[in-house]
């Protein structure tokens, strides 16, 4: 069976490895895609055939600032290409207008990241479990 890919956009190299440790241990049958911002994450995803897309986004809001998230969410969601890709916010913030303008602009999901590390071996296996287990995704190609 072919992995599921996760795309993840995220600025900074520590997160980065975090998230690559916890996926490592909950996820393995999932490739991972990291990518640093915004223009990457679009640049990556129109390279994509249709069958060659990640199954998941998972997107840091702040990159660095929040408008940098909200725009990248917004144009994931409006590309001919993309738009059907579940995005699942994965941000420090727990601010109740990130929250919200989030949602307002199609993400699937919001997370707030703990701030012990320790913790998000269990978030990565909620996410493994509801995402490939639980959920039935779009399936590819998607139109």
């Amino acid at each position: 069976m072919r992995k599921k890919k996760i795309l993840v956009v995220d600025d900074r190299d520590d997160q980065w490895t975090l998230i690559r440790a916890a996926m490592a241990s909950s996820m393995p049958d999932t490739e991972a895609v990291w990518v640093r911002n915004p223009n990457q994450a679009l640049d990556y995803l129109h390279a994509q055939s249709e069958r060659q897309l990640p199954n998941l986004i998972l997107l840091d809001l702040y990159l660095p600032g929040r408008d940098d998230g909200w725009q990248c969410l917004e144009a994931i969601k409006q590309s001919k290409v993309s738009h059907l890709l579940p995005i699942v916010i994965f941000s420090h913030s727990d601010l109740k207008e990130d929250v919200k303008g989030s949602y307002d602009l199609g993400c699937s999901s919001y997370l707030v990241k703990s701030s012990d590390p320790r913790q998000w071996l269990d978030y990565f296996t909620v996410l493994h479990n509801f995402w490939w287990q639980i959920s039935t995704l779009p399936p590819k190609p998607f139109y």
